[in-house]
């Protein structure tokens, strides 16, 4: 099995999942700006996993943030390294995601971004978001 190109064609769907090729991509500048906007208030970090490892993707967030540490994996409104909230969800975002569930058959409006920076080297593994109090919502 091969990797559909993500950067390709129209979209795909399948019974719970929908691909929207592109469907971001009038909003990149703007995007780009909003994500560099969250990172000056909350920086990338590298978050620990609850047996110790170190994640090799950089997380930020807006909004309700998702965190990662020897206690566990949750959703807070805290940012756990500045102590302060973190920042406002962007407008752009909530916009996008909005427009990306009604695309995909949902009525959605999110309170939260998790924003990954994935460099050389970094990597997602294997993993289940079972720990999620909503499974009514999707993944935008």
């Amino acid at each position: 099995m091969t990797q559909p190109d993500l950067f390709g064609a129209p979209e795909f769907k399948r019974e719970g999942v929908s691909l929207l090729r592109g469907f971001a991509m009038p909003d990149a500048q703007e995007l780009v700006a909003a994500i560099e906007a969250v990172a000056r208030v909350a920086s990338f970090r590298h978050m620990t996993v609850p047996g110790g490892g170190r994640m090799s993707v950089g997380m930020t967030n807006a909004g309700v943030g998702w965190v990662a540490d020897s206690k566990g994996y949750r959703y807070a409104r805290i940012d756990p390294l500045s102590g302060q909230p973190w920042p406002a969800l962007p407008p752009v975002f909530t916009h996008l995601a909005e427009r990306a569930a009604q695309a995909a058959g949902f009525g959605f409006t999110p309170d939260g971004c998790l924003i990954n920076r994935y460099e050389p080297g970094a990597k997602m593994g294997l993993h289940q978001d079972i720990n999620e109090g909503d499974y009514s919502a999707p993944i935008v």
